[in-house]
């Protein structure tokens, strides 16, 4: 075993536990609009929801079992959009976390279930092995200005996909010719793409996140589809995710990385 095989079966590994988790992936058993119970009454969720401008209103009494901030709650509290990890979440039913979050300005709840079905019958990630044919080395090329593109999202609608801050195109060697794959750069300097293959749909996914290394001082990096991972709505429908912008849709077969669930 090569020092780079092991370090993607390590990657593998961890990425196994990390979606599996009580809070991972998924976990989600339903994201609720508020704007859909004006009444306050979420099925299955105790208490009275209401959006009040930039928080949401959580009312319930003792006997409904929900606390905040680990506390019984029993009258009225405030909640601002939860942002830090699951685990950490304001609002819990037990062993469940209720995340309060927005999107474009609407409220809504996200139950985190540990006793989730999909999560009960997880049995793994489907990825393949190991190739160093796959690990490419790329040059990151920022845009000049900033650009952002509308694309398709995985709940139908379509949404700017800033590629931020520092857009840019890590040119790279694949399948005997240039290519470029539109990219974001991550707050670490790191790189964050979205593309599909020829396998996307078909033995694969629909599309994948695939990640490179922070550039470095000259804008080398490594473009690696051996850690391509499958993107969050691969595992629960509650996520929202942009398909691949224009240019980074391969008529090649990219066969490694993540493909499906087992």
């Amino acid at each position: 075993m090569t020092d780079a095989s092991g370090q993607w079966k390590q990657w593998h590994e961890r990425r196994t536990e990390t979606v599996s988790a009580p809070y991972g992936p998924l976990a989600p058993t339903g994201t609720h609009w508020l704007a859909d119970y004006p009444d306050g009454r979420i099925p299955d969720i105790p208490g009275s929801w209401a959006a009040d401008g930039d928080a949401v209103l959580l009312t319930a009494a003792t006997s409904d079992g929900l606390t905040v901030d680990g506390r019984p709650l029993d009258g009225r509290v405030r909640l601002e959009a939860d942002t830090g990890p699951v685990e950490s979440a304001r609002v819990a039913l037990g062993g469940r976390r209720l995340v309060v979050l927005v999107r474009e300005g609407a409220w809504g709840v996200r139950d985190y279930d540990p006793g989730a079905p999909a999560r009960r019958a997880f049995r793994g990630i489907a990825a393949t092995a190991y190739d160093p044919d796959w690990s490419v080395p790329g040059r990151f090329a920022p845009y000049r200005e900033s650009r952002t593109v509308r694309v398709p999202n995985a709940d139908g609608r379509s949404r700017g996909l800033a590629l931020a801050g520092e857009p840019a195109e890590p040119a790279f060697e694949l399948g005997g010719e240039r290519r470029t794959l539109k990219a974001a750069r991550q707050p670490d300097g790191s790189l964050w793409a979205v593309f599909a293959d020829a396998t996307s749909g078909d033995g694969g996914f629909r599309f994948r996140f695939p990640y490179a290394e922070a550039p470095d001082a000259g804008g080398l990096t490594t473009v690696d589809f051996n850690r391509a991972p499958l993107p969050p709505c691969a595992f629960a429908d509650d996520f929202v995710c942009p398909f691949p912008p224009p240019g980074n849709t391969f008529g090649l077969a990219i066969p490694a990385g993540e493909r499906t669930l087992l």
